[in-house]
């Protein structure tokens, strides 16, 4: 009798309703809370509207940020012999989409309420940074790049 059984397919995600766009569809889930994906959906295409008003294409500008902010190189610990290195490693794509699609969102909601309305703004304004390599979100970036340059000399302790 086999051992290997057969392998469960991933489910592929539809994308999102409007632009049927894959990314776009990972960004509203990772924005999605308590279930309420029509609430995210708003939310998104609210931000798509502003950044349309303001005279730029909001699918090209989302993925340029998410481009933008995906780092290449991040840190993970290991334990060797007693010790804990952070060793460089190279993030793959599915990884490298996941955190930006993060940090864009925590950027945005981390942005004063004072100056922005609603989140749609707030995300508005991250996603327009980030396509133009400035943000919180890409500050996290070289954050995770300053790291990885930092501990280069672990980089032979592979995973």
């Amino acid at each position: 009798m086999s051992r290997g059984g057969t392998k469960i397919k991933k489910r592929i995600n539809p994308g999102d309703a409007v632009y049927s766009n894959l990314l776009l569809g990972k960004f509203i889930n990772g924005l999605m809370m308590h279930g309420k994906k029509t609430v995210a959906q708003r939310v998104v295409y609210g931000a798509f509207e502003i950044l349309k008003k303001e005279g730029h294409d909001p699918l090209g500008v989302f993925e340029q940020a998410i481009e933008t902010v995906g780092p290449k190189v991040e840190v993970k610990a290991r334990r060797i012999g007693g010790a804990a290195y952070q060793v460089p490693t190279e993030v793959r794509g599915g990884r490298k989409n996941s955190l930006a699609i993060r940090w864009i969102l925590d950027a945005a909601k981390k942005r004063p309420t004072s100056e922005f309305k609603t989140f749609s703004q707030k995300l508005a304004a991250e996603l327009l940074d980030a396509s133009k390599n400035a943000g919180e979100a890409i500050k996290k970036r070289d954050v995770a790049h300053r790291m990885a340059e930092a501990n280069k000399a672990f980089a032979h302790f592979r995973f």
